[in-house]
């Protein structure tokens, strides 16, 4: 019932595999850093929570799952519920839902109910995945924009009525590169097809912004203005404090992120199967997904799942078994360790307009490949 694809790939591993695995892990990891803090930050938590997410729960997920290539972290997927819940119960309300999705993940696992997945409409899947791309967009229309808006609420029209009222505060230096940015991603496919767009953004804005600001005097809102220093280390693990009452007003949207973690995962696995001819085992996926959803949140990280975009950046880069997973891991973490006081320079902007690529590729457009 519960058998790690990792066991099975590493039944003749060589040194070759080891290599392709090797490089594909270091470049998802790089990839893996602006998507990490993007998410993090639509979901309306710290950045690093998103760094601390794709570490540990992309490790576990790698080591224990049913895939061969699947890569694990955060997703658009949890960023309307995790906003939601951050914005009723704090942080603790969301360590408890996200253990509880856990402890659910794993007994769909145990009671082998992966398959079902399969009988779940397509049109349901896109008209979810479209709904949940356009709440990614409006929360990043301040940001992109550079608007002054203060505390945001958490539903669709109060979000478009604050930024309404405040659009006369514009900052078109962040208006400019926010839009910069993402032409750039459009077009970065035609340039080159491996290295994503969004990380380029990345490295490009954060240089300019330094650059600007220092010679012209311009500003813009960066991680390190708005959230301060990014930890340089995974905090020590610890429980949220909890009684029968969280849990049980927190059960229904426990559900949702098991349902969601589960169907995400699986449809990504699914994927992954048909781009390098493998069979992944779903119940195993979901044991999986379920143990690395109850630690990540012990160790201050959000809901994770199997990535879809980045499971195929795995892929295209050679990576054939759940090392290249692992790797990737390990490559978020020793990135933190070494690069993370350097995450407070990356421009607000910049971020946004990652995420209007990602709500874009979500809602079914065609594909912005950065």
């Amino acid at each position: 019932m519960f058998k790690p694809e990792l066991f099975n790939s590493l039944k003749g591993y060589n040194s070759k595999t080891f290599l392709k695995d090797l490089s594909a892990g270091i470049i998802v990891g790089i990839v893996a850093l602006p998507l990490a803090i993007a998410f993090a930050i639509a979901s309306g938590v710290e950045p690093e929570r998103g760094i601390y997410t794709a570490i540990v729960a992309g490790f576990l997920i790698s080591v224990l799952g049913g895939s061969k290539v699947q890569i694990g972290g955060p997703t658009g997927a949890f960023v309307v519920i995790v906003y939601g819940v951050i914005q009723k119960f704090g942080f603790s309300g969301l360590m408890i839902a996200t253990i509880l999705a856990g402890i659910l993940l794993i007994l769909m696992g145990a009671f082998k109910l992966g398959g079902l997945v399969k009988f779940i409409p397509y049109t349901i899947i896109t008209g979810f995945t479209a709904g949940i791309a356009v709440t990614i967009f409006t929360t990043q229309i301040g940001d992109f924009f550079g608007l002054t808006t203060g505390e945001m609420p958490g539903d669709f029209i109060g979000k478009i009525k604050v930024y309404a009222g405040c659009f006369d505060t514009i900052n078109w230096y962040s208006f400019v590169m926010a839009l910069i940015c993402l032409v750039i991603i459009f077009i970065w496919p035609k340039i080159n097809k491996k290295i994503p767009g969004s990380l380029i953004v990345i490295i490009l804005a954060t240089l300019a912004n330094l650059l600007i600001s220092k010679t012209l005097g311009w500003q813009t809102d960066t991680i390190g203005s708005r959230y301060g220093e990014i930890p340089s280390s995974l905090p020590a693990p610890s429980l949220p404090a909890f009684n029968l009452n969280q849990i049980v007003e927190l059960f229904p949207t426990a559900i949702s992120i098991a349902v969601l973690a589960a169907i995400e995962s699986l449809l990504s696995a699914v994927v992954a199967d048909g781009m390098i001819g493998s069979k992944h085992d779903s119940n195993t996926e979901l044991i999986a997904q379920g143990i690395a959803n109850i630690a990540s949140p012990l160790f201050g990280g959000i809901p994770a799942t199997g990535a879809i975009a980045r499971t195929a950046t795995n892929i295209k880069n050679g990576g054939r078994t759940p090392v290249a997973g692992i790797i990737h891991a390990i490559t978020l973490l020793l990135i933190m360790l070494v690069l993370g006081r350097f995450v407070v320079y990356i421009p607000m902007a910049s971020l946004a307009a990652v995420l209007v690529s990602v709500s874009w590729n979500m809602a079914g457009f065609p594909a912005i490949k950065g």
